[in-house]
């Protein structure tokens, strides 16, 4: 690729485009991903969507071979990549949701599992890096087969349902989530209400998959979408742009090089890891996941202050704050994509309608993708007026996640202060 579009001076550009269509494609796509998915047999659609995100990931790296320089080839496998990938998440929440059922851990195992995510940018990162040396094609054909085989694995030995191994289902009654904590409310004849105002939907009796529209009128669901739309922004900004921050400011009054600030930042997802674990326990045990997610959320904005006023201090506080960052910035994501997508998706609101947990974690990650995709566009844009101005945008974006929340915080909090008396 010496010659090729990436490698002129407006190669940085071209890469930023590339990730906006990986990112765009995923968002969209995800929608209809969930969607399909509570209509399909998850095991062959989780199976078809790795085999295809393989296929997508090695047919990148073959360009290097191919000696192909067409921007326009790039582009076109990262949106199918990212539309081929966005089958994942609704799959395995799913999945792991009808394993679980409503748990009283069902935070916590959700956190302890949702680990996987900083786990796979970790080793993602070295896996891509270690085969580097050979030519960068191989980055990017040895992930695309080691997905492509699980994807075989997954096909071959995936159990979706305890049902099926003649296990009775988890029982749904075991959890105490306030009716508050999934954006209920009651009306003023005593009927429950969702956050929109909207009614509660009727008992079918049937197992039949809940409209796209449906999923996105019940009580909870848009007010998580659009604070994770936010919140994922955030996280997503320090995925794409934190090596480069750390690069080009330095630790201790010195500049590190790629390979050492790369390998800094995964400090951040290892924060992320204990954050999301927290959030989940934590959670749990109050029975509130909006308050939860307020609390870190609310917490992140002075670390944010922090990491960026001390941070290039010293090495230590360096990798401090930056863990401390990642704790709090990937808490409340990790706990809104995993349990409360779970506790939306299998509500008393849609007794009855069991087949939407998979449509509610499309919508919800969906959503949240589309944030992740402008994030790290904005972080473009805005870094050239200085990196002060982008963490500013980040401590508005946190803002605007807690303003969605706030309805149901206080809802749950009503709730709590009730049960005492």
């Amino acid at each position: 690729m010496a010659d090729g579009p990436l490698r002129r001076p407006r190669g940085p550009h071209r890469l930023g485009e590339l990730d906006l269509a990986f990112l765009s494609s995923y968002a969209l796509a995800m929608f209809a991903s969930g969607h399909l998915a509570d209509r399909a047999d998850l095991r062959r659609f989780l199976a078809l969507g790795m085999l295809a995100s393989g296929a997508a990931t090695a047919l990148f790296g073959l360009a290097f071979w191919w000696d192909l320089h067409s921007l326009a080839f790039f582009l076109a496998v990262q949106i199918a990549g990212g539309a081929a990938q966005s089958i994942g998440w609704p799959c395995v929440v799913a999945v792991v949701g009808n394993w679980f059922g409503k748990s009283r851990e069902r935070g916590l195992i959700f956190g302890i599992w949702n680990s996987h995510t900083s786990v796979g940018n970790i080793l993602g990162s070295v896996v891509a890096s270690s085969v580097l040396e050979f030519g960068w094609g191989w980055s990017f054909v040895v992930p695309g087969l080691l997905i492509a085989i699980v994807g075989v694995i997954v096909w071959a030995f995936l159990v979706v349902d305890p049902r099926d191994l003649g296990f009775e289902a988890p029982a749904s009654a075991e959890v105490e989530m306030s009716d508050a904590g999934n954006g209920a409310v009651e009306g003023l004849d005593g009927e429950e209400i969702g956050l929109l105002g909207l009614e509660k939907l009727p008992d079918s009796g049937s197992a039949e998959a809940i409209g796209f529209l449906e999923a996105w009128r019940l009580p909870g669901v848009a007010p998580y979408a659009f604070c994770l739309f936010f919140s994922k922004l955030v996280a997503y900004t320090f995925l794409y742009w934190l090596p480069f921050y750390i690069r080009h400011n330095g630790v201790a009054g010195k500049l590190v090089s790629h390979k050492t600030a790369g390998i800094l930042s995964t400090i951040f997802d290892v924060g992320g890891v204990f954050g999301g674990i927290s959030a989940g326990f934590i959670s749990d045990k109050i029975s509130a996941r909006a308050i939860t997610s307020v609390l870190f959320l609310l917490l992140s904005i002075p670390s944010l202050i922090l990491y960026r006023t001390y941070g290039s201090m010293s090495m230590h506080l360096n990798l401090g704050l930056m863990l401390l960052s990642g704790y709090f910035v990937n808490g409340p994501y990790s706990l809104i994509t995993t349990a409360v997508a779970a506790d939306l998706g299998t509500q008393d609101m849609i007794k009855g309608n069991s087949r939407a947990l998979a449509t509610v974690t499309a919508i919800i990650d969906g959503t949240g993708s589309v944030g992740a995709a402008l994030g790290p566009l904005l972080t473009g844009y805005i870094s050239t007026r200085g990196w002060n101005s982008v963490f500013f945008m980040l401590i508005v974006s946190i803002s605007f996640a807690i303003i969605f929340l706030i309805h149901l915080a206080k809802s749950e909090l009503v709730s709590k202060m009730s049960e005492q008396k």
